[in-house]
């Protein structure tokens, strides 16, 4: 059987899954991707099951011009997706055979060209400085050459919903022309990303009654509206959704891709991407992320680390019984997974909860959790967050149950130094007594600051008696000050991150003094991997 959009419309082969995150997405600031990048990034969107990739624009860019010839070499073989060539139609008064950047569309050799092309009266004639004949010639002519040529062609529609708004006539006249002179899809574009589901919604209904052509939609974020957009439009009937990995693009962005995804295939039933790679989704979002250089939104719907986690105690009460009670979705669906954070908000359910996700069965304990809830609290009240710290917590939970041996070294003293030399260098210089394995060992170390050098002298005087010493690197180390004491005296919250190449895990120090807050931190750190050793032993 099958599936129809709610306009009636066949899916399967008949709706079009387009990413332009090479494209479109590429104008985010801080984004600079090199042809390496592009490549490796279209080959995880094909994985995923896109329809089309637009890959940029060959002729005007030279990296974009070398990501299709790469692509055309053999470098790039897509299973799933096609790829797309973007770039204009012909320069007004301009022979479409004659000019030079139609011509670096096919020598793109990409099968599919995506061409923009004014639909707002005002940009034809004030940005383009010609008339709307023209500009329509313009759509017609190169929509037809390309045709001819062997390629299929969609028409991207720039500002068509202002330009509707304002002249409604105009803009229809430009999609008309890309229809009749063969184009498969006009894609209307809130260029400007001014637009609002319902307004735009009504547009998409209106154009399809008066054209029949098959439409598409593009939007832009700038009501953080992009994804309902792109929902209402489909809503609508457009078969063609243009969107970006993460949202990325200029200014606020473009329609998320993992969003709109994850709508279309969870909450309308549409089989837009293969049924396996619904649950790549949080992976491949995360893989893009990395590729872009930037830090994976953790609050982004469907795929971010937060979008299914919770911090109240009454969520957790009720998430106890029944999971489904506080998830929209399953969250196993899209590869992503649930997590309970403990804060001073945590009671009892949230500590059984987290508990069993740290694999510690406290549901029989109830006087260790009242314990741990009352600390908790207490700790948080005096500025410690266990929310991204579960390597702490769990130390705290374990000693509760009374399931933490002693730690693997105990302090006698340290002390750090910090050396201002004539050359302007700055040195740190720190110095550890600490007892282990029986021993009293003294260890001094320099480093490039005062927690940097205090790292470097405990490992060196733990190495000899800890056998995974050296596997254990620092991999963040994050500081917040907190303002309940402004000043020089401020309480300070560390987080350090650690890893040892398998596992990854944070602990929290606070404490008055910076330094001291980063030895607590650490401290937790060696005792919470002591604390796995041993479990694997």
């Amino acid at each position: 059987m099958s599936r129809t959009t709610p306009a009636g419309t066949p899916l399967g082969d008949g709706f079009h899954v387009f990413d332009t995150t090479l494209r479109d997405g590429a104008q985010r600031e801080g984004i600079t991707y090199s042809v390496t990048d592009k490549l490796a990034v279209a080959r995880l969107l094909d994985g995923l099951g896109v329809g089309f990739i637009e890959g940029g624009w060959p002729g005007a860019l030279p990296k974009d011009t070398e990501f299709f010839a790469r692509a055309a070499a053999g470098e790039l073989e897509l299973k799933h997706a096609v790829l797309v060539a973007f770039g204009s139609t012909r320069k007004a008064g301009v022979k479409v055979e004659d000019d030079a950047q139609v011509q670096a569309l096919l020598d793109s050799q990409a099968p599919v060209v995506t061409l923009v092309a004014k639909s707002d009266r005002r940009h034809i004639e004030r940005a383009l400085r010609t008339d709307v004949d023209e500009n329509c010639a313009m759509v017609a002519d190169t929509v037809r050459y390309l045709v001819a040529n062997g390629r299929r062609v969609f028409l991207d529609a720039e500002h068509f919903f202002d330009g509707y708004a304002y002249d409604p006539e105009c803009s229809l006249r430009v999609l008309r022309a890309a229809g009749e002179a063969g184009a498969d899809v006009v894609v209307l574009c809130d260029t400007n990303g001014g637009q609002l589901p319902v307004g735009l919604g009504q547009t998409v209904t209106e154009v399809m009654a008066r054209t029949g052509l098959r439409v598409g939609i593009h939007c832009q974020d700038d009501t953080s509206c992009a994804v309902a957009n792109t929902i209402a439009a489909v809503q609508a009937g457009a078969t063609h959704v243009q969107c970006t990995a993460n949202g990325y693009g200029e200014r606020a962005g473009n329609a998320d891709l993992f969003a709109v995804l994850g709508n279309l295939v969870t909450k309308l039933g549409m089989p837009v991407i293969p049924a396996e790679s619904v649950a790549e989704l949080t992976r491949v979002s995360h893989a893009l992320a990395e590729i872009a250089n930037i830090a994976p939104e953790t609050h982004q719907a469907y795929v971010g680390a937060s979008a299914f986690a919770h911090k109240a105690g009454l969520h957790a009460s009720a998430i106890k019984v029944d999971p489904d009670l506080y998830n929209h979705i399953d969250p196993a669906t899209v590869g992503n997974g649930m997590r309970v954070l403990v804060t001073e908000m945590a009671g009892r359910a949230s500590l059984e909860l987290k508990g069993r996700e740290l694999g510690l069965d406290l549901a029989g304990r109830p006087d260790a959790v009242g314990n741990a809830v009352r600390k908790v609290k207490d700790l948080e009240a005096r500025g410690w967050s266990f929310e991204a710290a579960d390597a702490s917590l769990e130390l705290l939970l374990r000693n509760e149950l009374s399931e933490v041996d002693e730690p693997p070294f105990v302090l006698e003293s340290y002390r750090v130094l910090l050396d201002h030399r004539q050359d302007g260098v700055i040195v740190s210089e720190a110095t550890v007594k600490v007892h282990v394995g029986g021993e009293r060992v003294i260890a001094t170390a320099e480093g490039t600051g005062p927690v940097h050098a205090l790292d470097a002298a405990l490992r060196q005087a733990l190495r000899p008696h800890l056998s995974w010493m050296d596997s254990v690197e620092l991999a963040d180390y994050k500081v917040r000050i907190l303002t309940d004491h402004p000043g020089t005296d401020a309480t300070t919250r560390v987080l350090v991150e650690s890893t040892d190449g398998e596992h990854e895990w944070t602990t929290v120090g606070v404490h008055d003094n910076i330094v001291e807050a980063s030895w607590l931190a650490l401290c937790d750190a060696l005792a919470h991997k002591a604390m796995r050793v041993k479990a694997l032993a």
